[in-house]
């Protein structure tokens, strides 16, 4: 054991008993869903003589101190009826709540206003959007698919990879360097079939949290930023079931009491089935044709005492594509986590978790002579612990620390036919140790003045077995080096501050400024602008120094109409060290000496962001807009500053859903950016009788833009009330003005005549209309 590592877990045995001390008095507990025992996240606990509070931690548990004496209490969340009780603290109490669901929707409209008013103007945090489930289901959907990935691509600063991809770039990042989280285990690549759907299933997911910029300490490893989306618990009172039948794919879920009020299981799945209509095919090939996806979730929870609590879930998802019996391709998502939740006392709570994560591809060929099979994977398995320390009111301690074992396997290749000429080829596997330490405190001055700030610590270990390359001035491989198992061959590590402030210039708004340092140790290989099943990571070595960014932002945040409208504007500059792109023409696919194929430099992304946003009312919704340059300076591609891959000027949406009555709702939005920035060519030259094209600078060109409209429509029978069945259909029209937006875009050479080249446009999705059928009982 590193000694880096003893040290660690000392602290986090001794700090616990140092914190533990205590003055004044303490209510604390959990917040819950009255109906079915969900907890509550940002749930809000206001001392209305003091004119002071507190929310949930992520777990829904809540903490205050105060002077001895008599208070009430408010307790609230967005869509929730709020309650009020009356408490004499004359010694620590423990004290939960529960929370019913809000039923009258005006008196929603109010709750949710006062709720959101906080959180935009009052909260330290910048940079960050937090998406209930609820909001995210009013938004078209594709295909009749609701998904958490489609709905952040529509929030400023966050734009869609590309044509139906569940990869987003954030304020300038590629696509890798987001960290997605499911349940606190990552996820390595969110899409199913080629990325028109993420693997989220909408009925198991609680809720999601996207950080842009001031990123809380307790995260690391990724430059852009986090999407953490947490399942959830399952109903602990009664048994309920819900899903869907659309066009492309069914989903169930049900949940239900393990120990009534003590414990509480959900399963939840989802299946497309258009291999199901392949099967009406006179064709015999197509027949034998396989092309679906499914996933699983699965979560169970169960509350010890008062003071220990068990959670348990886990994630399983494939895509599978098969042309007959000649070719398949496939991958998939497999995640666990377990957590223990443990109060020490009034203020000082625990949560100790062990995550796994595993993503697979293959690719397999039939065929005597040219049969082959390549496979690849990442693993990881990540132990950490997480306290929470509710000093007082003004201050909220948060630490803890995390080791994570990685490898990465990009890829082994092998013939498999009776008569193939095809050897084996297995690329180097690289395994790796992360760890990590963080604190952090949110403290206030006074009613105007919030600060949060923090320190992450991170240090990264490639370990053996392991073989590296020595290349020279020309990338050309000169010499090698092989190190034995478990020998530590490199190290990186450094510190990341972070820094959040908060001036409240009155009730309705507040300026907000943010820093903060991360470092990336594990990057993607791709030559194009979303990620693919096929995209090679690969990690920090000798030759791979880890990618470091620095971010600041500055913001305004403004609340309207007794606040049912929030308003926000954000500047960011991000500066990031040790960029990498690769060479012209670079191989990255099975190629031993990727790392020779790298170009480092450095690399900016600066922007603008506005978003207005309103959840109340019978009409809701979000516009935003931004204003935004990514470009990069790689000495060895292009002397000069050149646009990435997914550098996009101008980036707009706008959503909006109407409640026309208790049967019919309506919601529409509309989406237009710049298009990516591309090489092309220029002109051209004749050369023995040959055609030779002459190119643009690195991505000097553009794609035409690209703009589309969604229609959804949702009708909802009259109920009856004497039934537990409940059912709603909607239909949805995705790009309804058949907006042909351009995939790709190939230059050919007219076979009539070889002097004249003609641009060839790609596109992928006209109208499609969806229907689908929604049900609880």
């Amino acid at each position: 054991m590193s000694s880096y590592l003893k040290v660690l877990l000392l602290a986090f045995c001794f700090i616990p008993s140092v914190l533990s001390a205590q003055d004044k008095i303490t209510i604390s507990g959990e917040i819950s869903d009255e109906s079915n025992g969900e907890t509550l996240i940002g749930a809000t606990v206001f001392v209305k003589e003091l004119s002071l509070g507190t929310a949930t931690n992520i777990y829904g548990f809540y903490s205050i101190t105060l002077d001895p004496g008599t208070y009430t209490l408010k307790v609230s969340f967005i869509g929730y009826e709020p309650t009020e009780q009356v408490v004499t603290l004359d010694s620590d109490t423990r004290q939960d709540f529960r929370l019913s669901p809000q039923g009258i929707l005006v008196n929603e409209a109010v709750i949710e206003g006062e709720s959101t008013a906080e959180e935009n103007v009052g909260s330290v945090n910048m940079s960050t959007v937090n998406m209930q489930m609820e909001m995210v289901k009013k938004i078209p959907a594709f295909m009749g698919e609701v998904d958490v990935i489609k709905a952040i691509q529509l929030l400023p600063g966050v734009q869609a990879a590309g044509e139906g991809s569940s990869g987003f770039h954030v304020r300038g990042g590629s696509v890798d360097q987001n960290l997605i989280l499911l349940d606190e285990s990552p996820v390595y690549n969110a899409s199913h079939l080629l990325g028109f759907f993420s693997v989220f299933n909408s009925n198991a997911i609680k809720e999601m949290q996207l950080y842009k910029g001031g990123i809380p300490s307790r995260y690391g490893g990724r430059l852009a930023s986090v999407l953490d989306i947490r399942m959830k618990d399952g109903n602990n009172k009664t048994w309920h079931a819900e899903g869907g039948i659309g066009s492309v794919s069914s989903r169930l879920t049900v949940e239900g009491p393990i120990v009534k009020d003590r414990g509480s299981i959900l399963l939840a799945g989802r299946r497309s089935y258009a291999d199901i209509f392949l099967l009406a095919s006179s064709d015999p090939t197509t027949r034998q044709t396989k092309l679906y996806f499914y996933d699983l979730n699965l979560k169970a929870n169960y509350k010890v005492n008062e003071n220990n609590r068990l959670y348990l879930s886990g994630y399983n998802g494939r895509d599978v594509f098969g042309f007959g019996d000649q070719f398949s391709f496939g991958w998939g998502n497999s995640t666990g986590t377990a957590r223990w939740n443990h109060i020490y006392n009034s203020k000082l709570f625990s949560n100790v978790t062990l995550t796994y994560s595993d993503y697979d591809y293959k690719l397999e060929q039939v065929s005597d002579e040219f049969g082959f099979l390549w496979e690849s994977n990442i693993t990881d398995l990540t132990g950490k612990v997480d306290y929470n320390y509710f000093i007082n009111p003004q201050n909220t301690l948060q630490f803890g620390g995390s080791v994570t074992w990685r490898e990465l396997d990009p890829g082994f290749a092998r013939g498999t036919g009776e008569d193939s000429f095809l050897g084996e080829l297995r690329m180097p596997i690289t395994r790796s140790r992360d760890y990590a330490l963080y604190i952090s405190n949110e403290q206030r001055f006074g009613e105007k003045f919030t600060v949060s700030y923090g320190l992450r610590y991170a240090l990264f270990q490639n370990v053996g077995e392991g073989t590296i390359f020595e290349f020279d001035n020309e990338y050309n491989v000169v010499d090698s080096a092989v190190y034995g198992k478990g020998e530590v061959y490199q190290t990186y590590g450094g510190f990341e501050p972070r820094i959040g402030v908060n001036y409240r210039l009155n009730e309705r708004s507040s300026i907000k400024a943010s820093y903060n340092r991360t470092q990336q140790f594990i990057q993607m290989a791709t030559n194009s602008t979303s990620s693919s099943p096929l995209d090679v990571w690969f990690s920090a070595s000798p030759n791979v120094k880890p990618q470091i960014a620095d971010q600041y932002a500055i913001g305004y945040f403004r609340n309207f109409f007794d606040n049912k409208l929030e308003a926000s504007v954000e500047a960011y500059y991000k500066q990031m060290q040790n960029t990498i792109d690769f060479a012209n023409h670079a191989q990255l696919l099975l190629n031993r000496y990727l790392e020779g194929e790298l170009r480092v430099g450095e690399s900016r992304a600066y922007g603008i962001e506005f978003l207005v946003r309103k959840q109340t009312g019978k009409i809701t919704g979000l516009a935003s807009y931004t204003l935004a340059r990514s470009e990069r300076l790689i000495p060895e591609i292009q002397s000069d500053w050149y646009a990435s891959n997914f550098d996009r000027t101008h980036d707009v949406s706008v959503v909006v859903a109407y409640e026309l009555n208790k049967k019919w709702s309506f919601g529409m939005n509309w989406v237009y950016s710049t298009g990516n920035a591309v090489t092309m060519p220029t002109g051209r030259f004749e050369y023995m009788g040959m055609i030779v094209p002459v190119y643009s600078d690195r991505n000097g060109e553009r794609m035409p833009a690209y703009h589309r409209l969604d229609f959804s429509a949702t009708l909802t029978p009259k109920k009856n009330e004497t039934r537990k069945w409940k059912g709603e259909w909607v239909f949805s029209i995705y790009n309804a003005y058949n907006r042909h937006n351009a995939y790709s875009i190939n230059f050919v050479q007219d076979e009539n005549d070889p002097n004249t080249t003609y641009a060839e446009q790609t596109y992928l999705l006209p109208v499609v209309p969806a229907v689908t059928y929604n049900f609880k009982f």
